[in-house]
């Protein structure tokens, strides 16, 4: 991930002041597409301001509508957004609302009247103290969540904010008979009046309790089920490749043991899985794997629309499964290796694998997926299929040729004849004259 100076003009390698690199990962599609600031929170935390305050700056600067979720740590902006142009607005952020006005170090802290609706900004290194000399948007919004509130309650329920005043009054004694008296509390709280609840109003608060009904508790289950799957989503991402594979192969493997692996939206469950980890590319060796064993002839048939759902289009995903192949070849020897060249034909007649890649693959001989001797028995043993699928595609390229020779060359100057009867002429007198008297003519006398 690496770091760099908070104060980026610096160049100083021995600049003690460094937070993370900003980290974003663009999601969704269409008008959907959102930026996710993954480190928001450690960046936040090295600069000493809440995350909320960069992540509205960029809502600010960028026009664009921001989310937080505090439950699952995700700072969102509306979007497609590359870090690079987040880290430079970032430096604005820090410019204005972080550096002290005098001495440009990154100890100060922000200062917020809401009375005044002034923010003011204190310096530790050097003792600076006033107020920020400029106008920005963000600056209504730090003053009505300044930094000393709980991230937690910003966006609470009015009800829950009232219900932890009330229990904080519950355990303060002294906080209580001030509030039973109606005096104000110390200047060192926020300035309100607690006032001792008298009547109906008093009995419903006596009565306040969690409401514990089957649905509501079902309501709480499910956002903390999607809480954790968010979170689970961020981290995953984050994982290595090795990893990422071994979660599929585990999602994979549940399925084929719930016999939930067929049709065509379990195909697409089990693709977006895969997109979702990023090894689209790769998963068709764990479908080998768990999918084919020495019955393979009957399982590619079966699974077919599944296998084309990451074979289609994609060379490097139809490498995979030739590899995967290799494999069950390899754990199945005696009953599969004879049958070579059927099983490669029957995955190219389903449109699973494709020509080209079949060809390639047949030209070169690989120890990737099995060792050398038995990666050379099984070309030898599908040397039948392939001399057909060569001679099968050269056959097609001379017909084309073919094809192309009898094509007719178009000439500008080359005119149509048109189809017209054409008239038979008649005799003249003087020719019929002529038929009549050789008709007379003697030929002795010639």
């Amino acid at each position: 991930m690496g770091s760099v100076n908070v104060n980026r003009n610096v160049s100083d390698a021995f600049y003690r002041y460094k937070m993370p690199r900003l980290q974003a990962k663009v999601e969704g599609k269409g008008n959907g597409i959102k930026t996710v600031i993954v480190n928001m929170a450690d960046v936040a935390k090295a600069i000493g301001r809440p995350p909320t305050y960069p992540t509205k700056y960029f809502g600010c600067e960028l026009g664009a509508q921001t989310l937080v979720d505090f439950k699952n740590d995700r700072f969102i902006v509306n979007g497609s957004h590359d870090a690079g142009k987040l880290q430079d607005l970032l430096d604005g952020f820090i410019r204005r609302f972080v550096l002290c006005p005098e001495c440009d170090n990154p100890e100060t802290d922000l200062l917020v009247n809401s009375k005044k609706e002034t923010i003011s900004q204190g310096c530790k290194a050097c003792g600076f103290h006033g107020q920020l000399q400029f106008n920005h948007k963000l600056n209504t919004y730090i003053i009505k969540n300044p930094p000393n509130m709980n991230p937690g309650t910003q966006g609470a329920s009015l009800t829950e904010g009232k219900r932890t005043r009330r229990s904080k009054a519950k355990q303060n004694g002294d906080a209580g008979q001030e509030g039973r008296s109606g005096s104000p509390k110390s200047d060192d709280e926020p300035g309100e009046f607690i006032n001792a609840p008298s009547g109906k109003q008093a009995e419903d608060e006596d009565n306040w309790a969690l409401d514990i009904s089957e649905e509501a508790v079902r309501a709480r289950m499910q956002d903390l089920t999607d809480g954790a799957k968010n979170l689970t989503l961020c981290e995953d991402a984050e994982k290595t490749e090795k990893e990422r594979m071994d979660l599929f192969y585990m999602e994979v493997k549940k399925r084929v043991e719930t016999n939930s692996l067929e049709g065509q939206q379990a195909a697409k469950e089990v693709l977006a899985e895969a997109e979702r980890l990023e090894v689209k590319s790769k998963a068709p060796l764990v479908l080998a794997e768990l999918l084919f064993d020495d019955k393979i002839h009957v399982q590619i048939k079966r699974y077919r629309i599944l296998f084309l759902r990451f074979t289609h289009d994609d060379t490097k995903a139809q490498k995979c499964l030739l590899g995967g192949v290799e494999q069950i070849i390899a754990l199945h020897k005696e009953a599969l290796l004879p049958k070579v060249a059927a099983i490669l034909k029957l995955l190219y007649d389903m449109d699973i694998l494709e020509e080209g890649v079949l060809l390639d693959w047949g030209a070169k001989v690989s120890k990737k997926y099995v060792n050398k001797e038995l990666s050379t028995e099984i070309h030898q043993r599908a040397q039948v299929f392939l001399t057909w699928l060569k001679e099968a595609e050269e056959e097609e390229e001379s017909s084309e040729e073919d094809e192309d020779d009898l094509e007719i060359e178009y000439n500008d100057r080359a005119k149509t004849t048109p189809l017209k009867a054409t008239p038979i002429a008649k005799p003249t007198p003087a020719a019929a004259a002529g038929e009549e008297d050789g008709d007379d003519l003697d030929i002795d006398a010639i």
